[in-house]
């Protein structure tokens, strides 16, 4: 399904100061799709976390904010490596953990 979104997250992708990326909208409109679809076509591998389906997530964040060590425990909690320059993470319903 071609979306012109798909153009907007190309754009960041290839951005040099590429900085985390907030996408907003209207509930079931296909957010959470088309983050999954480019990030299986764009990046080496794509690792998803849902927040609504896993209260647990929220604990990673508590101790401080410190980007190494949150990767370090999302590798942990999704049993699978996570490489810092060439992969994408989706933080899905963030909103659920304060």
């Amino acid at each position: 399904m071609k979306r012109t979104v798909t153009e907007s997250l190309n754009l960041w992708k290839a951005s040099a100061n590429r900085k985390p990326l907030i996408l907003r909208g209207a509930r079931q409109v296909g957010k959470t799709y088309i983050l999954k679809e480019f990030g299986g076509v764009a990046f080496p591998r794509c690792h998803y976390v849902n927040f609504e389906k896993d209260e647990r997530l929220g604990r990673i964040f508590e101790q401080d904010l410190k980007p190494d060590r949150i990767l370090d425990e999302l590798q942990f909690y999704l049993d699978q490596p996570i490489d810092r320059r060439r992969d994408l993470v989706i933080f899905d319903e963030i909103q659920r953990s304060p």
